[in-house]
């Protein structure tokens, strides 16, 4: 199973970068992963959010492809424990799912066509993170389900 990361915008922040570096260099010794961002929108001042959402949906929706399980992180998706977390992507793993995408968005969330088109939204927390950040912490959690599946003792520390 392949495992991609799309994300709308780039990240900044010199730390951040780092850290997902690290547990994408990490990750690839588990599975196969990619990280994709799409260039953020360009001259949004006039837009309303509704139409940034639209106009990011389209994006996002031009990158997935028919038989990609797709699941957005969203504050109001389901939570998981790292460990239920694990055995999902177990069970995706094990029901033959070619590519899992998982998608952080942009400031204003989702269009309601990319929520038609994706399986599941994840909710890594109740709290709200900059979508800057939470990609450093999707990519340790997604790393700890790997190093679960896998008794790895890195879930211990």
């Amino acid at each position: 199973m392949k495992i991609k990361l799309l994300q709308l915008g780039k990240t900044n922040d010199e730390d951040l970068i780092t850290g997902i570096a690290r547990y994408e260099k990490r990750l690839s010794l588990y599975a196969s992963f990619l990280c994709e961002t799409i260039p953020a929108l360009k001259d949004t001042s006039s837009l309303s959010p509704a139409q940034i959402k639209q106009k990011e949906g389209e994006l996002l929706l031009h990158k997935f492809k028919n038989d990609d399980y797709v699941i957005l992180l969203d504050e109001k998706g389901k939570s998981f424990t790292s460990v239920a977390f694990a055995r999902h992507i177990e069970q995706l793993q094990n029901h033959s799912t070619r590519q899992l995408v998982f998608v952080v968005g942009g400031a204003f969330g989702f269009s309601e066509a990319v929520y038609n088109r994706a399986q599941m939204k994840l909710s890594l927390s109740e709290m709200t993170f900059s979508h800057q950040l939470i990609r450093l912490i999707f990519m340790e959690q997604l790393y700890r389900a790997f190093t679960i599946l896998n008794n790895h003792p890195y879930h211990n520390t």
